[in-house]
């Protein structure tokens, strides 16, 4: 492995843990520069379509859309489809006559680049509120050692990166070493042997995490959590992949070293956001009682 990667790799883990650590608008503030740069480079794949999507327009109410999702998940919900009827409503008053393309490409950029990773602020913000202790909304711990001291959102997104980044190591290693057999076309250098040990590796990570919490059923719990996190990550990987095929380009950008652009590194995170939330929301309150 280059150590261009490895390097950049570390510097990238260290700002998501310093970010997801302090929380509040500080995360927002992290995700809303992710989201931005990602949003820039999927632009530029959109571009070399030939297509005019509306950019500029795409990016403002995306980060509208993640300061909304720190202040109510709910209104976050509310203010999407009023987002994507205003890229509409631009597209239809620009001098040259918007296509089909133009619109779709727009409003898969706000779902994509913009509303699916609000999903992780909302996932952060869970009982920061209650705990914070630093301007802005910000929490540092008292107790850096007793994980369980920490606030919901904070344990969620943590567990969530570690079975994101266990996912794509495995992966990215096994692959190297051991892969025989291609998954997909769509992305010739991923196996099946690292695509299978990527899931596995969150599978026992997520377990891990489920034991160590006390979550009920922490068997069952953590297997599906992992299996969730494990395959949406590989979906993400396949359609960030897909896109760039299809605009004829081998990385999004150019941005981190030895990795890429954003959208590079991001593509696992994308889709695996709102499956974290509604687990962590909906199916863990279920089984508690």
């Amino acid at each position: 492995m280059p150590w261009s990667r490895i390097f950049s790799g570390i510097i990238a883990i260290a700002i998501a843990l310093t970010g997801s650590i302090l929380g509040g608008w500080y995360f927002t503030m992290m995700f809303a520069v992710i989201v931005y740069l990602g949003q820039l480079e999927y632009f530029q794949l959109v571009r070399a379509k030939g297509i005019a999507p509306a950019a500029k327009t795409t990016l403002a109410v995306s980060q509208a859309l993640l300061v909304i999702a720190t202040v109510s998940s709910t209104l976050a919900d509310a203010v999407m489809p009023v987002a994507g009827t205003f890229i509409c409503f631009y597209l239809l008053f620009q001098p040259k006559l918007a296509t089909i393309a133009d619109i779709s490409t727009s409003i898969l950029g706000l779902f994509y680049g913009g509303y699916l990773p609000s999903y992780w602020v909302r996932i952060r913000a869970i009982g920061n509120d209650a705990v914070s202790n630093l301007p802005f909304s910000g929490y540092l711990p008292d107790n850096w050692i007793d994980f369980q001291a920490f606030p919901p959102g904070l344990i969620y997104t943590l567990l969530a990166f570690f079975c994101i980044w266990a996912a794509d190591i495995g992966a990215y290693t096994v692959g190297r070493l051991f892969g025989r057999t291609r998954l997909s076309d769509i992305s010739p250098k991923k196996t099946v042997e690292g695509a299978i040990f990527g899931v596995v590796a969150s599978v026992a990570v997520a377990m891990a995490g489920a034991w160590y919490l006390n979550w009920p059923f922490w068997a069952l719990t953590g297997l599906s959590l992992g299996l969730l996190i494990g395959i949406a990550s590989l979906l993400g990987d396949l359609t960030e992949s897909m896109m760039k095929r299809d605009a004829g380009v081998k990385d999004s950008g150019q941005l981190i070293p030895g990795h890429g652009g954003i959208l590079d590194r991001a593509d696992s995170y994308v889709f695996t956001a709102p499956l974290v939330y509604y687990f962590v929301t909906l199916v863990l309150p279920l089984l508690e009682h």
